[in-house]
């Protein structure tokens, strides 16, 4: 990313919305906005691959309340959405850091929150060794509270795979725990 290209294209912004870019207020604005988006872009999640030995095959693991912000790919606006994310154990168990650190790497980037918890979803898969995999989200969009209806309201998204599709059991037993 060019950020001297991006201070120029805020500042043509500022300059289109009828704004001086040059008073006081704003004249550090587009060197904010162009670090915003390098920090936003550039984000390492550091580790995601840690896994241990499971202890016993067929446990469900859940971990709730990561909360994560990313930004929607048709309005450039923030979402926060609040993940939980379980899988079913067969050999091998995620270390807990992990799972928030799969979650912020995957909302560090243009998106629908629909996509956000189906990759999610599809990197536990891969680095769990398994299909038993659901994910839950529940955003909050300012597309929607700041623009456009201006009003309240969080979408939820889910994934289900394996077992949480196929067994409605599972499943009830994972959205009771997230909840």
């Amino acid at each position: 990313m060019q950020q001297e290209k991006i201070e120029k294209l805020i500042k043509e912004l500022l300059i289109e919305i009828g704004e001086d870019p040059n008073r006081d207020g704003l004249l550090e604005t587009p060197k904010r906005v162009a670090k915003f988006w390098k920090e936003f872009i550039d984000y390492d999640a550091g580790k995601i691959g840690t896994t241990f030995e499971a202890v016993k095959a067929d446990q469900m693991v859940i971990v709730k309340g990561i909360k994560v912000w990313s930004l929607c790919e048709h309005h450039l606006m923030p979402f926060s959405s609040e993940i939980a994310i379980g899988y079913i154990t067969r050999d091998k168990v995620l270390g807990l850091s992990k799972f928030a650190r799969i979650a912020h790497k995957h909302a560090h980037k243009l998106q629908l929150q629909e996509k956000l918890v189906s990759d999610i979803a599809n990197e536990v898969r891969d680095l769990v060794n398994t299909y038993d995999v659901a994910v839950y989200g529940i955003g909050t969009h300012l597309c929607m509270v700041a623009r456009g209806i201006k009003t309240d309201g969080q979408m939820i998204t889910s994934v289900m795979r394996g077992v949480f599709r196929e067994e409605s059991e599972t499943r009830n037993e994972f959205l009771s725990l997230v909840k």
